[in-house]
C-alpha cells in the first residue's frame, strides 16, 4: 500500500510541473499535504514536515550567503574585465560561448559541489548569454552536463555514498571510472557544441560591442570603464580567490564562508550601513524565491521519507526483477539510474535501493562493487540536475531563470545521451558487465 501511495505520489507531483498544472513550490507542499493526509499521517505530518525542512536548512542559508555574495560581486563589477576578455577571444560567437561554458563548469567542478559550481559559473557567464540574446536553457543545460559528469569525483558526495552503502573501496569504485568519467567529459563537449552551433545559427556571431549586458549597475559600468583597476576591484579579487581556495580546503562549514566573506565584501566596498541595507534588499528576490523552492522540497521529502513511502518503494521494485534480467543488473542499473533520480534522492537511492539490488546481484554472481560503478553512470551525476529532490537543482535554475519543467525537458535526452555514452564505456572497459 505504501510503495503504491509512494508511486503516485512522485507521479502526480510530476505531472503537476511539468503540465506546468502548478507552480514548484505550490505543487510540492500540495501534494506533500494531500498524500500525508490519504496515507493516515495526519497526526505526525507536521513533525515529519519540519524533519524535512531542517534538513535542507544548511543548504538553504549557504544559497542566501551565497547569491549575496556574488551578486555583490557583480554590482562591484569584479567579472566585468573577465567578461570582456572572453568576449574579445570569442568575439561575439555563441558556438565559442557555448564551449567556454562546458569547459569553465568542468574546471569549477573540480571542487566537488554542484551548488558552488552553478553558482560560480552562472555568475561567470549569464552575462554573456543575455547580452548576446542566447537561450538561458542552453546554459542550464551544459552547466548541468559538466557538473553532472564531474560529480562522480569522490569528494562530490555520491561516490561516498556507494562506497559506504555497499561497504566497498572508494578507489575500487573510482579508479576504473576514469577513462568513463573522459568519456563523459568529451560527450558534454560534443553537445555543447552542437547547442553552440545551434545558437549560432540562430543568432549569427555578433559583432563586439561596448554596451553592458542587461541589468548591469552604472557602479559596474564605471568600474568596467576603468579597466577593474582600482583597489577596491583587486581586494575583491583576492577576497573572491581566498574564498574558494578555503571552499576547497573545507577550513569552515560553507555556509560560514560564505557568510563572512559576504560580511568582509559589504563592510569594505559599501561602509555606509544604509548602501549596506540597499545592497541586500536588491537581491532579496533571487534568494527568496531559490530558498522558498528548497524548503518546499523539505517539506515533500520529509512526508516522503518519513511515512516510509520511499523504502516500501525500493522492495518492491527489487521484487519485480525478473530472473532472466539477473545477469544483467549491471546494465539495467546503469540505464534506469537517471529515472530513478526522479524518484529517490541520493542517500534514499544509495542507502535504501542500492544495498538491496546488489544484495539481489550476488546471487548471479556480480559483484558490489560493479551496482555501485554501474549506479554512479546517473543517480546524483549526471541526472542531478534534473531531480525534484536535488536542491543544487533549483539553486541552477533559479540563478539561470528558466522554469523547471522547461528545463527537464531540454536537458533529458542530453543527461541520458551522457549516461548511456558512460555506460558503453564502462562495458568496453571490463568497468562493468553486460
Amino acid at each position: 500500500m505504501l510503495s503504491i501511495l509512494g508511486f503516485c505520489m512522485i507521479l502526480t507531483f510530476l505531472v503537476l510541473v511539468i503540465t506546468k498544472r502548478l507552480s514548484v513550490v505550490v505543487a510540492f507542499i500540495f501534494t506533500a499535504i494531500a498524500f500525508g493526509l490519504i496515507g493516515g499521517f495526519a497526526s505526525e505530518m507536521g513533525e515529519m514536515m519540519v524533519a524535512g525542512i531542517l534538513k535542507v536548512t544548511p543548504t538553504a542559508v549557504m544559497i542566501v550567503f551565497a547569491i549575496l555574495y556574488f551578486g555583490l560581486m557583480i554590482d562591484v563589477g569584479l567579472f566585468e574585465p573577465m567578461i570582456a576578455k572572453i568576449l574579445s577571444f570569442v568575439k561575439g560567437d555563441p558556438l565559442k560561448i557555448v564551449m567556454a561554458t562546458a569547459i569553465i563548469t568542468m574546471l569549477v567542478g573540480l571542487d566537488g559541489d554542484g551548488s558552488s559550481t552553478f553558482m560560480i559559473t552562472v555568475s561567470a557567464m549569464l552575462p554573456l548569454y543575455m547580452k548576446l540574446g542566447m537561450n538561458r536553457l542552453v546554459l542550464a543545460s551544459v552547466v548541468g552536463l559538466a557538473a553532472g559528469v564531474m560529480n562522480i569525483i569522490p569528494w562530490g558526495g555520491p561516490l561516498v555514498r556507494a562506497a559506504a552503502s555497499l561497504q566497498v573501496e572508494v578507489s575500487d569504485l573510482f579508479i576504473p571510472l576514469i577513462p568513463v568519467m573522459i568519456c563523459g567529459l568529451l560527450w558534454t563537449l560534443f553537445a555543447a557544441y552542437i547547442l553552440g552551433k545551434r545558437e549560432r545559427e540562430r543568432l549569427g556571431v555578433s559583432p563586439m560591442e561596448t554596451a553592458m549586458p542587461p541589468g548591469m549597475s552604472e557602479q559596474a559600468a564605471a568600474v568596467e570603464a576603468s579597466n577593474g583597476t582600482s583597489k577596491l576591484f583587486w581586494f575583491n579579487w583576492f577576497l573572491t580567490i581566498l574564498l574558494m581556495v578555503l571552499l576547497v580546503m573545507e577550513v569552515l562549514p560553507i555556509q560560514i564562508l560564505f557568510a563572512a566573506a559576504f560580511a568582509i565584501a559589504l563592510f569594505v566596498n559599501f561602509p555606509n550601513p544604509q548602501e549596506q541595507q540597499e545592497r541586500i534588499l536588491s537581491h532579496a528576490n533571487s534568494f527568496v524565491m531559490i530558498c522558498t523552492l528548497i524548503f518546499a522540497a523539505g517539506i515533500f521529502t520529509g512526508v516522503f521519507t518519513e511515512t516510509k513511502m520511499m523504502d516500501s518503494m525500493a522492495a518492491s521494485i527489487v521484487t519485480v526483477i525478473p530472473d532472466w534480467l539477473g545477469a544483467h543488473l549491471p546494465l539495467v542499473v546503469a540505464l534506469t539510474s537517471i529515472p530513478m533520480g526522479f524518484i529517490f534522492s541520493p542517500d534514499a537511492y544509495y542507502f535504501g535501493i542500492l544495498p538491496i539490488i546488489s544484495e539481489t546481484a550476488s546471487n548471479f554472481g556480480i559483484t558490489p562493487v560493479e551496482i555501485g560503478r554501474a549506479a554512479l553512470l546517473g543517480h546524483s551525476t549526471t541526472g542531478f540536475p534534473l531531480s525534484p529532490l536535488v536542491p543544487a537543482t533549483f539553486i541552477l535554475i533559479g540563478l539561470v531563470g528558466v522554469d523547471f519543467g522547461d528545463h527537464q525537458k531540454f536537458l533529458f535526452k542530453w543527461a541520458f545521451g551522457t549516461t548511456i555514452v558512460m555506460t558503453i564505456a564502462a562495458i568496453t572497459f571490463g568497468v562493468i558487465s553486460l
